[in-house]
Formats: structure tokens, C-alpha cells, sequence
């Protein structure tokens, strides 16, 4: 690996072969396909805690709701933004319109309007892997080169995420048009929610709801998530799975190899994927705590944001 560029390869998106040798072996994950339309409940549910938990200790000393927005809110910000990728995939409900609107009500706790972005840009990473005209996902060679191998930088970069994602990697994405009815409608409707919210309940539940998206992305166990998800560990390895504990409240996520072969697979029946096709995934590097590798990501200056596959 080069230290000031990428991992830079001519071969096609390694999951879309893989895709077909795992259902011409295994022609019965083809019924794990569809919606689980019972992950509307769950968005309902998450998203409705997350405000109460606000309007509980929002009101309290900042030792109390900053920690608990650091562990319990991230946590379940997370989970939201789990579900808001299934949406993206119309995982949930049979229809895109309906999709979309449980994507809308999972980014009401959220605060900012990010979930019709996000799925924009998710989908656009799935049919362009690793390019960079396409791929929101990479960092850009400026983005790189800012950062490069410093702790101390590599840390920051992971805090400010949200602002690396929303902001950063839309811009540097010229070929994509960013605004359109969709996201017009999330800003319309977050910016309704959010007066409403604060209306009702203050402004220091809002300081409460906005820490916890900034966790939830950021410097955070499960942030670390961005980095087991593509960055090179392994070589000629490009997607790397999870299969830690905190599967458990992140609905799955860390399945991401199984994901990327059979994106049409919810989050519920996707560990079924690796338990049906041990021999596809066996033979695989994958992590095993997200705690450990956002350390190790920290602290090994060979591992930079360069450490990426571009085709």
C-alpha cells in the first residue's frame, strides 16, 4: 500500500460474484429476501424512547444527560440509522413511498434531516464500490491528506463524522444532485418536529437529542463501524463483517459482507446468511469487537484513510 494514495485495483465488485456463486449453491436464501415490515414498529418504538429519554434528563445537569446521551442515546440513534438503511434498501414496507416514510420518522429524534440523503447516497455506493466519483462512502484524496496518520487527527475526523458525511462527501460527489423532493420533504418536516419538540419540551432536551446523533456517528464503539466496514486490514480483502455482541443493538449491521452479497435481505435474517454459507464467510477476515479496532485504527499509523480500494 502506497502511503499518500489508495488501494488502487481494475476488478470488478467482488460481492456481486460472490452474490451469484452463494445463490447457485444456496438457492434457499432467496426466500430471506423481502420486507420485515415489523421494523416500522421498532422505528416507532426507538424513535418515541429517544424523545422520552430526552424530555427525562434534558432537564438535568449536563453530567447527567451528556453521559447518558454518550451511552444510551448513541445507541439508540444508532439503531435508528440502522433502520433508515434498511428503508433505503425498501427492507421494510413493499413500497418505496412507505419506506421512505418510516425513513422520515426515524430521523424525527435525529434532529437534523439526513435520513433521504443518506439513502440517496447508500444506494449510489452499492452500484459504484470504490469509485470515487460515486462512492459517498471513500473519503476524498483532500479528505486524506488532511488527516493522514495522526492520532490525534484520526480521532477528530471520526468525532466531526456527521459533518464529514452531511456535508464534506456531498460536496466533493459533483455528478449527484443533492437536493430534490425527498430531501426537501425531510428538511420541511425535521424543521416542523424540531420547533414542535422544543415548544413542548425546552432546549436542553434538543442539547440531549443533538449529542446523541453526534455520538452515534462519531467517537463512539459504534462508530467504529466505518472503519470495519471497508477500510483494508486484510489484503485483497475490500468489505469486512462484525460479529460482536453489539450486533444485538444495532440490528445486525456489522454483517456487512452478507449484506453487500444480498442487499435484497433484511437485518433480522441476515446472520442466517453466514450460518447457511459458513464456507463463503469461514475463510473471511472479520472483526470481533468494534471497541478494539477503533483503538487499533488510532494507533497504527499504516492504517490512513488512503487504506481504501478504488476501481
Amino acid at each position: 500500500m502506497l502511503a499518500g494514495d489508495y488501494i488502487r485495483v481494475t476488478t470488478d465488485d467482488p460481492h456481486l460474484d460472490r452474490g451469484r456463486r452463494l445463490l447457485e449453491a444456496h438457492p434457499e436464501l432467496r426466500e430471506l429476501a423481502g420486507p420485515m415490515p415489523a421494523s416500522a414498529l421498532w422505528v416507532v418504538g426507538l424513535a418515541a424512547l429517544q424523545c422520552a429519554v430526552a424530555i427525562a434528563v434534558g432537564n438535568q445537569p449536563w453530567w447527567i444527560w451528556l453521559p447518558t446521551a454518550y451511552i444510551v442515546g448513541a445507541t439508540i440513534d444508532h439503531a435508528l440509522w440502522v433502520l433508515v438503511h434498511d428503508c433505503a434498501h425498501n427492507l421494510v414496507l413493499g413500497s418505496r413511498a412507505g419506506n421512505r416514510l418510516v425513513a422520515l420518522t426515524a430521523n424525527l429524534p435525529l434532529v437534523f434531516p439526513a435520513a433521504m440523503s443518506f439513502c440517496k447516497y447508500h444506494l449510489l455506493h452499492h452500484r459504484h464500490l470504490g469509485d470515487l466519483d460515486f462512492d459517498a462512502d471513500l473519503p476524498g484524496p483532500v479528505e486524506c491528506r488532511t488527516i493522514g496518520d495522526s492520532s490525534w487527527a484520526k480521532a477528530a475526523w471520526l468525532a466531526s463524522f456527521a459533518v464529514v458525511q452531511g456535508v464534506i462527501r456531498p460536496n466533493r460527489l459533483k455528478n449527484v444532485r443533492l437536493i430534490d423532493r425527498w430531501t426537501i420533504a425531510n428538511a420541511l418536516v425535521q424543521i416542523a418536529a424540531v420547533a414542535a419538540f422544543v415548544a413542548w419540551a425546552g432546549w436542553q432536551p434538543l442539547a440531549y437529542l443533538i449529542a446523541s446523533t453526534l455520538f452515534a456517528v462519531g467517537f463512539h464503539p459504534l462508530g467504529a463501524r466505518w472503519i470495519q466496514e471497508h477500510y483494508i486490514f486484510e489484503p485483497g480483502q475490500e468489505t469486512y463483517s462484525y460479529y460482536g455482541p453489539l450486533n444485538r443493538v444495532a440490528f445486525n449491521v456489522g454483517y456487512h459482507n452478507e449484506h453487500h452479497d444480498l442487499v435484497s435481505i433484511p437485518w433480522a435474517r441476515l446472520p442466517l446468511v453466514r450460518s447457511t454459507a459458513p464456507e463463503f464467510y469461514d475463510p473471511l477476515h472479520a472483526h470481533r469487537s468494534w471497541t478494539r479496532l477503533l483503538f487499533a485504527f488510532l494507533r497504527d499509523r499504516r492504517v490512513t484513510l488512503f487504506s481504501r480500494i478504488v476501481r
